[in-house]
């Protein structure tokens, strides 16, 4: 099975399989405990309170001496490990403290033997610095490093120390009045030497004071001179400067009211401008836009006649080519008619006349019948002989006599015997329909 440690501690595994104890400081390690054996030790550091009291230091003055030191094992050197196993695998950590705290106090109640409080109290780093160094070499023999060492707290019970201190002190006060007193006599000498320096200073001044006002008197005087003069100069300029002014301003009043003149007539042409766009725009304008608004629907009354009459012209154009295309057509057709007709003719010969002579008949005897029924408020007939007719017999009568004439007049006109044609055609009528219930061949028909 595996077992795990963190960095601050390291397993030992000994037993079958190692000729040597397996060191593993933080990790994991595979472990048989039948017949293996692990063990556990602490990398933490170890911090100690070293107490040696009453020692008797170099001239056989005894003092306490209090240091603080920081110690622990080193996991990162297999053989500093190595050592540390061998010093304190099994033991527990108090033991382990004992024997490191032991150790530190033996070496610093050494080095204070061989010291002189003086040393010790006021050499404090060399101190600290032969405990460390002293102690490191000891402890690195078993495992251990010494990380920081230093004195926490020096005190005798006799009032050695502090006898020290006020011998120390007198020796500071003694420095301090011999101080103060070349201080006050150099002061006093410095203060003579800065009264004498005043005085000459003083004057010093009051010459070059003097000297100045001097100076300054007669400048003021060469400069008063130099103003009165000036002043007259300037009085002379000013009177002239006055009159050149007067006529600049006389000019200058000249050149205001000519701006002023030529600023009115400008505001008079302005008010001319004004009035006669006031003029366009109430009069001329709407004016013209009267004379452009008749003249444009002129040119649109005119445009319009023409469009009207372009349109006309087209469509009587149109309507023109339409009725002769009509005409060309109905004349076409016509003439078509015609030769089919003509065709007829030629084929059926009597016959058509016949035909033609029997669709008009009706309208013939119409005609006939017209002056009967058309404009004739009564008929009066009268009859002679003793078997004449009368009434409406006689009349249907005089109808049916000009209905037989009526072959006569077609014989005369056309040449066609209506009798002979109507007996013909009747015959082949009857032939037509015996053909038809023999199953003959109707193109065969005689016509």
């Amino acid at each position: 099975m595996f077992r795990t440690c963190g960095p601050n501690e390291a397993m030992v595994v000994s037993g079958c399989f190692h000729s040597r104890p397996l060191l593993v400081p933080g990790g994991r390690v595979f472990f048989i405990p039948a017949v293996q054996t692990l063990q556990r030790l602490s990398l933490n550091t170890m911090t100690f309170q070293v107490e040696t009291n009453n020692v008797y230091t170099k001239k056989g003055v005894q003092i306490s001496v209090t240091g603080i030191a920081q110690l622990k094992i080193d996991g990162q050197k297999e053989d500093m490990l190595a050592k540390a196993c061998q010093q304190f695998l099994g033991k527990r950590e108090r033991e382990i403290h004992a024997i490191a705290l032991q150790t530190l106090s033996g070496h610093q109640r050494a080095i204070m033997g061989n010291l002189t409080v003086e040393e010790i109290y006021q050499d404090r780093e060399s101190f600290n610095k032969q405990v460390f160094e002293t102690a490191s070499a000891d402890l690195a023999s078993m495992g251990m490093v010494v990380i920081s060492y230093t004195i926490h707290e020096i005190k005798d019970s006799f009032g050695y120390l502090k006898a020290l201190g006020m011998s120390r002190t007198e020796e500071v006060r003694r420095d301090a009045r011999i101080g103060e007193a070349q201080a006050k006599m150099e002061s006093g000498i410095k203060e003579a030497e800065a009264t004498q320096e005043k005085e000459q200073s003083r004057y010093y001044n009051e010459e070059k004071m003097a000297e100045s006002k001097r100076t300054y008197e007669i400048e003021q005087a060469k400069y008063n001179e130099k103003i009165y003069v000036q002043q007259a100069q300037a009085d002379l300029a000013y009177d002239l400067q006055a009159a050149i002014q007067r006529q600049k301003i006389i000019a200058e009043e000249t050149k205001i009211k000519e701006i002023e003149r030529n600023q009115q007539i400008a505001i008079q042409e302005q008010e001319i401008l004004r009035r006669q766009k006031e003029l366009d725009a109430k009069v001329k304008q709407p004016a013209l836009a009267e004379k452009y608004k008749k003249e444009q629907l002129a040119i649109g009354q005119a445009t319009m006649i023409i469009n009207e009459a372009e349109a006309e012209a087209l469509a009587i154009k149109l309507k023109g080519d339409a009725e002769a295309a009509a005409i060309n057509a109905k004349a076409k057709a016509e003439a078509e008619q015609m030769a089919l007709k003509a065709k007829a003719w030629q084929q059926y010969q009597d016959a058509a006349l016949v035909d033609m002579v029997l669709q008009v008949l009706p309208q013939m005897v119409a005609e006939v019948a017209a002056p009967l029924t058309e404009g004739t408020k009564g008929i009066k007939l009268v009859a002679t002989g003793s078997d004449a007719q009368i009434g409406a017999a006689k009349l249907t009568g005089e109808v049916l006599d000009i209905v037989e004439r009526l072959p006569q007049v077609v014989n005369n006109m056309t040449g066609v015997d209506l009798s002979k044609a109507l007996g013909a055609k009747s015959q082949r009528v009857k032939r037509t329909k015996s053909r038809d219930k023999l199953g003959g061949d109707p193109s065969t028909l005689d016509i």
